[in-house]
């Protein structure tokens, strides 16, 4: 069976895939039936621009979704015929332009059945507002401001745990480790996620009994934080959280060393969890936190799709790197695809949309399912990851943790 699936991958999607991939995975296939149709998902990724990093981790989840449904579950059976699944992607360039053209173009040339988003919020909702005129389902992942689901799409649900809680853990730790430590720094950059994030972080930190001494952001594409950091050193903070995406996230901490800003902690969102932040950064990486999606050591209860194991070494024979959690992002937005055609049993789209509102799954990224009406995320929670000796490990909450935190962070130097 396996020679046969192969095979028709390399007649399908010309020769791209499985033969890169020596997984000792069991498969699931148990019948010799081959698909008799596809499947196709349409997405732009950003694989040059600011979100060059993230979008190529995304990227890099959705294919392996597609070789783990088209080879270890023999595709998606609906009404008796079963499905191959063909992605189709473009380059975006990390711009809202080319995001727009390009969702046109999938919908109307390519003909794409349905539409996972493109990476970070600001593209994902030009993206979401092109499938909501073509009544196109569309899963945002990699996306996470609670806009996108503000303006009434009735076409779009979410994988990630909305914007607006991103820093909750942070500050649950802050306040369950060092009840002295009352003000709080938020920076953040001016675009629609980061935006979001720090807005629920100034809110749940009132809600909290903290105090916020400083609140301000700085242009997406700064290449200098030194004058914002200069007036968060005034404050005397004892935390300094936000952040925006990798670049800004690796230049906050680089600045803040620089110019001696000292705080008893540090939690970066996007750029922390990053494998790649601690190359940028050696040894000041050490001690900073950061909010994930996912990690590799999460322990979860797995009802639907591959576990916590298969999913990492799946991941790590095929591209011979350690999964992120945007990587797991965007494996999660095929799977819950996947789950809500086969809940369906249709591809129109409004009866699929229809299916996520019935959908409560337990993956290996964490528990699944999103509010009816406006298609946010309302079960996945975020963890709390470190920095320590050069290695990443997740610290909150204890439940979930597989280290001990390091806290208060030392003075730099």
């Amino acid at each position: 069976m396996i020679v046969a699936v192969i095979a028709a991958w390399y007649a399908l999607f010309g020769g791209r895939g499985p033969a890169a991939v020596t997984t000792t995975t069991t498969t699931t296939t148990t019948t010799t039936t081959m698909p008799t149709g596809i499947i196709k998902v349409g997405f732009t990724t950003s694989l040059t621009g600011t979100y060059a990093v993230e979008g190529t981790r995304q990227l890099h989840g959705i294919q392996l979704w597609q070789y783990w449904v088209n080879n270890k579950t023999g595709g998606i059976i609906v009404n008796g015929t079963r499905y191959f699944v063909k992605i189709i992607y473009y380059d975006d360039a990390s711009k809202k332009d080319q995001v727009t053209a390009l969702y046109e173009k999938l919908i109307t040339q390519d003909n794409v059945d349905f539409l996972i988003s493109p990476y970070s919020s600001p593209l994902a909702l030009t993206a979401a507002a092109i499938a909501e005129a073509h009544s196109k389902v569309i899963v945002t992942t990699g996306a996470a401001a609670d806009s996108i689901h503000q303006q009434g799409y009735k076409y779009v649900v979410q994988v990630y745990t909305p914007g607006s809680e991103y820093l909750w853990s942070t500050l649950d730790f802050i306040k369950a480790k060092d009840p002295s430590a009352k003000k709080i720094a938020i920076v953040y950059s001016d675009d629609v996620f980061s935006a979001s994030v720090a807005e629920g972080a100034k809110k749940y930190a009132e809600q909290n009994g903290f105090t916020v001494v400083f609140y301000d952001k700085y242009p997406s594409t700064t290449t200098d934080l030194s004058s914002i950091l200069t007036n968060i050193k005034a404050t005397s903070p004892d935390a300094i959280i936000g952040g925006g995406h990798f670049a800004d996230g690796v230049l906050l901490i680089k600045q803040a060393k620089q110019l001696n800003v000292n705080a008893k902690l540090f939690s970066i969102i996007v750029a922390a969890p990053e494998d790649s932040f601690y190359q940028s950064l050696g040894a000041d990486a050490n001690y900073i936190f950061g909010p994930s999606q996912w990690e590799p050591d999460v322990k979860y209860n797995v009802t639907y799709g591959p576990s916590v194991k298969d999913f990492i070494q799946m991941y790590k024979s095929m591209f011979n790197e350690n999964p992120t959690y945007h990587s797991a992002g965007g494996f999660m937005a095929g799977l819950v695809l996947q789950a809500a055609i086969e809940k369906a049993q249709s591809l129109n789209s409004k009866k699929v949309r229809d299916a996520f509102n019935t959908l409560d799954l337990k993956t290996f990224f964490g528990e699944f399912k999103v509010d009816p009406a406006t298609g946010l995320q309302i079960a996945h929670k975020m963890v709390l990851i470190q920095w320590q000796n050069g290695k990443k490990y997740t610290v909150w909450p204890p439940e979930a943790a597989s280290a001990q935190p390091l806290y208060p962070k030392p003075a730099w130097g």
